[in-house]
Parts: C-alpha cells; structure tokens; sequence
C-alpha cells in the first residue's frame, strides 16, 4: 500500500476513491510530510504546521461523506497574508506578525467541508509583486525549472500545489498574483469574481481589488475548493453572492475575444506567440468561435494599477511601518508602495474618472463576446533577469493580468500544451463578473485536450469531465430556438441572468420555424403544428429570481409555453403565436435557426 500511497496524485477524486477503499487520513497526511521532506525546499513555508498537531485534528473529521464534506481529507496550504487560527500571519514581514485568534472566513468554509490546512506559505512581502521573490524569507523554487522565478505573490502557494504536496492552495489576487504563478508552474490558478470568496482574514493589498484565489492541479479540484468556500460573509463588506452551479459541460458555441496581431504583447518571445496560437487552435477545434479584438483599452487599464492611485491603497496598509521601521520592508516593496506617498485625494478621483471612462470603451468589446483568452503571462524571466531588473520583468508579467481586477473581471488561468522548448503553456480565460462557471467550464475542456500533465508530478489527469447537470434548486429549465442560443447575439441575456447550459436537443416533430421581420438581430418564432418536423434548440436553466427579468424583455410576438421535446418530455421556451406569422419566412426545412444562419451567410 506505502507505494501506492507514494504514487497518488493527491487529485480530490483520487483522495476519496483512497477513502471508501479503507486508507485512513493519517496515512494521506504522513505522505504530505513525507513529500515535503523529500522536496526539501525551506521557500515554499513559512510556518510549516507539526506533523502531530494536524493528525491530532484528524480525529475530529465527521464520518466520511464527500457529498456533505466535499473536502474530507483534503490537505491545503494557505498563503501567509491568510489568517489560520493558532498560526502566526506575517504577509512575508516579521516585524509585522500578528497571532490571529479566529480563521479567514474562507479558511473557516473550506475546514468545515473537511479540508486539511498544512501550513503558510510564503509570497511576495505585502502580496506586492508578480515574481516570488520579494521575501526576507529563502524564495521558493519554481517547480518546473529552478531557474525561472517562481511567480508572485503567491509563489509558496502555486509551488506546493505543483509539486504534488498538497491538492490546493488559497492565493490571493490583485493584480495576478492567483494567475501569474499558475503559468509559471503548468498548474490551474482561480481568480473569482470579486467579493465570491470574503477576504475577512486577510492582511489585504488593495482592499478594493483584492481576492482570494484557489491554486489546484485541475480545473475541477479548483472549483471543488472554491464553491467549498464561497459563502456569503455579511461581515465583509466587499462580499456577493455568486451562482456557482457545479462544474459542467460548456455551451456548443462559445465565442472569446482574444488580443488582435497587432496588440498581442510578447516581447519578442516567439515560443510564447506560437503556444497561444496553437491553444486558440485547440479551441477552435473543439467549437469556440474566435473574435480578435483591439486591446488597447484593457492595457490602459492595467498601467493603471501601479501608475495610478491604488498604490495609495497599498500605502494605506502599511504606512505607519513604513515610516516608523523602513527596514522592516523589503527594499524593492518600499520603492514601489512609497510612491503612494506623493498622490492625493484628487489624483485618486482623476483615477476613479479614468477607469470608468475606460471600461466605458471597453464595453462594447466585451458584449461582443462570452469571454476573453489571453496569454497568462507574455514571457518568461529568470532570477538572473531580477537582479539586473527587479521592476521592469514584474511590470510585463502582468500584462495580462492587471486589468482584470480594475474592471471587476473573473478569471482562471489553466495549462495548455507546452511550448515547442518544453516550458508551460497557460492561458486566461476571463469574462464579467458572476461569470466565474462559464470560464471554469471552458478551461476544464481545454486542459484536458492539451493533454497536459499536473504540475511538476508528471502524472496524467484522472478526474472526468463532467457531464451537462440537472436543475438545482432554485432553478427552471428554459428551451432556446433562436439568437438565445450559445454563440448568437442575445445568449447574454441567459448568461446575465445567470443561466447556464444543460442540454442540446430537438423538438417533438410538430413544430415549425419562421424568420420572423424586424431586427436586429434577426429572430425565429417557433409555432406547434400539425405534421411538422423536429427543430435544433438548446436548454439552459434560470435562478428563478432571475426568470422573471428574463421573459419581461421577451418582445411580442413571442412568448413563453410548452415545448415537446423529442424523447417525449416537455419543457418551457419560446413559441409563437401562429396568427402572427404572416409576413415571416417559412425556414423550417433548415431544422434550426443556427443552420439557417449558417447556410445563409454561405450563399
């Protein structure tokens, strides 16, 4: 057994599939110390925990149960700007160490599902920094190649999740720092939506930007962890309640913006172009449909985070140490939170200002699409390329990353294939606010076509992709013929409101579809008849707080009724009446609104 034990990915679906077969958590856990011995690596923690002290709280565990503790037995690690109870916090600064008395609220959540914490990592001091090595503290070794800078801030994090210690990490976030060190380490890096995840408990950067995010080996380990934690926290006043169905299928048609040629950033490193070319390929073979957009508007953004007043913010944090002990943050930190010192209250609203005034131009853009894809990180830089440079290389790993945050965007860094020198390929799908499913669900597809390995473990993926899901509580099923469906202009409007995708399928055949007038977009009604013929459509479910906004913007002569679907079940969509059909093209012969599109435009 020691081998297999030895030889376990430590995925959670590995973890419990150990479990039911009889292996005790004692055993899980005496493998993770095990394993980070053998590392030997004194960047990665902090505060390592006693290997008696977490086997002692093991006892404690309720009976096992994966549906009721979704993270029974799972080991995690926790950045150290992350409060855990009888822990000391230090956000990399010794002189600024306190003993929390009380968890984070998201480390409190994933311990009530059955998570193991092992210990605190380490990180960029004041989580300010993209690189890993702004630390008094030995920086960790990026675990594919020791060369390359781990990624910050939440370098320990990233790096215990990659080399197989533990099966996730809590990061936080806010300008990259959940994303950054993911690409830098071939693993997953979660960036939630902000406020999904409460940040009580957390030494904070930005207050206003900042997240907690979740390192994993998978997607679905990743969004395990996150909906374990994500619970609305009324104490914070940041926090938001965020639908987060289980992870499942994407829709057939998914459409992402990506950087157009001539504002794609890589600063001449050909490998890394060629990698996202053929990630966007690996995409368009399984369906998305690629829409190259002008960035410019998102870069403005991003130079906005460290040239605009939010490093007031970082100020605000640590002001008083900075000047009453200078010495006690770390040389590079100091230069680069102290420029907030020299900006005042009107600097701060001419940012405020220029930020909407920015994701006013950068609306359109996104409406165009269903999420982004962007290269996690434009390059790689070695240690060697911080000690001649310690700001610039920090600057370009986040141009990518930066805006995301500023414009209250999620996003999930995830690994693709390699680059054609063996280094990690990753990329960043990242969409509005609340949308956090929809990225999680296309990222699941792409790693595993990439047919990636975890980490730096060598091991394959063994967790299913998983199947469309049923209702949950609290939702209704609503049939989509027309512009509604995935891909066509009006599938916001499901996806604003919260819907997501079950099932493609067709109708009973008593049906016609008419390309009704009007527009745009163009729209099909749909009438029951006599001796039709089945027509394409797609089903999604609706919270049903959201159903009623939904059907109120439903325009006339459509509506809402039953539809026969094809194995005989019936669900809610969109009918019209037949009396108001006579101006409108009889297409029914096309067998669904997205064939006739298609063959339209081909003629």
């Amino acid at each position: 057994m020691s081998s297999e034990i030895a030889d376990l990915s430590l995925e959670i679906t590995t973890l419990h599939s150990a479990y039911e077969d009889g292996v005790e958590p004692q055993t899980i856990i005496a493998e993770v110390y095990r394993r980070i011995a053998a590392v030997d690596d004194p960047g990665i923690f902090i505060h390592l925990r006693e290997e008696p002290d977490v086997t002692s709280e093991l006892a404690v565990l309720p009976p096992f149960d994966p549906e009721a503790y979704p993270l029974w037995g799972v080991p995690f690690t926790i950045k150290d700007n992350i409060d855990l109870k009888g822990t000391p916090t230090t956000a990399a600064c010794p002189s600024y160490a306190y003993n929390p008395k009380t968890d984070a609220f998201a480390v409190s959540a994933l311990k009530a599902a059955g998570a193991i914490p092992i210990g605190k990592t380490n990180l960029d001091q004041f989580a300010t920094g993209l690189v890993g090595i702004r630390s008094p503290f030995p920086p960790p070794k990026n675990a594919i190649d020791p060369e390359i800078v781990p990624g910050g801030s939440s370098a320990g994090s990233a790096v215990s999740v990659a080399l197989g210690l533990v099966t996730f990490a809590l990061g936080t976030d806010t300008a990259g720092s959940g994303r950054v060190p993911a690409a830098l380490n071939n693993i997953v890096g979660l960036k939630p939506t902000l406020g999904a995840l409460s940040n009580s408990g957390v030494v904070p950067a930005c207050r206003t930007l900042d997240t907690v995010s979740v390192f994993a080996l998978t997607v679905p380990d990743a969004w395990t962890a996150f909906r374990a934690a994500a619970c609305y926290d009324a104490n914070d006043a940041y926090s938001r309640k965020i639908n987060l169905p289980p992870l499942r299928t994407p829709p057939p048609i998914t459409c992402i913006g990506v950087p157009n040629p001539t504002t794609r950033e890589f600063f001449g490193d050909t490998y890394q172009a060629q990698c996202f070319d053929s990630a966007l390929a690996k995409l368009t073979d399984s369906g998305v449909k690629i829409r190259e957009l002008d960035f410019t508007p998102f870069y403005e953004v991003a130079e906005m985070l460290y040239n605009g007043p939010w490093v007031a913010e970082r100020l605000s944090v640590i002001g008083n140490l900075i000047s009453k002990n200078p010495e006690a943050i770390h040389p590079v930190t100091r230069q680069v939170i102290s420029k907030g010192g020299s900006l005042t209250a009107v600097d701060a609203f001419r940012g405020i200002y220029r930020l909407a005034e920015l994701r006013r131009i950068a609306a359109p853009l996104l409406d165009e699409v269903d999420m982004l894809c962007v290269p996690s990180i434009p390059t790689f830089y070695s240690l060697a390329d911080l000690g001649a440079d310690p700001i610039g290389p920090n600057s370009r790993l986040g141009t990518y990353t930066n805006f995301v945050n500023l414009m209250d965007l999620c996003a999930i860094a995830v690994p693709c294939s390699p680059r054609n020198d063996g280094r990690p390929g990753s990329v960043t799908f990242v969409a509005c606010a609340g949308q956090d499913a929809s990225v999680a669900a296309l990222a699941n597809v792409l790693q595993r076509n990439a047919e990636v390995t975890l980490g730096s473990t060598g091991k394959p993926l063994s967790s299913p992709l998983p199947s469309s899901t049923g209702l949950l509580n609290g939702e209704v099923a609503i049939a989509v013929v027309g512009s509604h469906m995935s891909g066509l202009p009006l599938n916001h409007e499901l996806t604003a409101h919260g819907g997501r995708f079950l099932f493609e399928s067709k109708t009973a055949a008593n049906y016609r579809l008419y390309a009704l007038s009007g527009g745009p977009p163009k729209r099909p009604g749909m009438v029951r008849v006599e001796g039709g013929a089945a027509i394409a459509l797609e089903v999604w479910a609706l919270p049903i707080k959201g159903f009623g906004a939904f059907i109120d913007d439903i325009p006339q002569p459509l509506g809402i009724g039953t539809i026969n679907l094809k194995d005989g079940s019936n669900v809610k969509g969109f009918l019209c009446e037949s009396a108001d059909i006579h101006e409108a093209v009889d297409i029914t012969s096309y067998g669904g609104w997205r064939d006739y599109l298609e063959q339209k435009t081909t003629t």
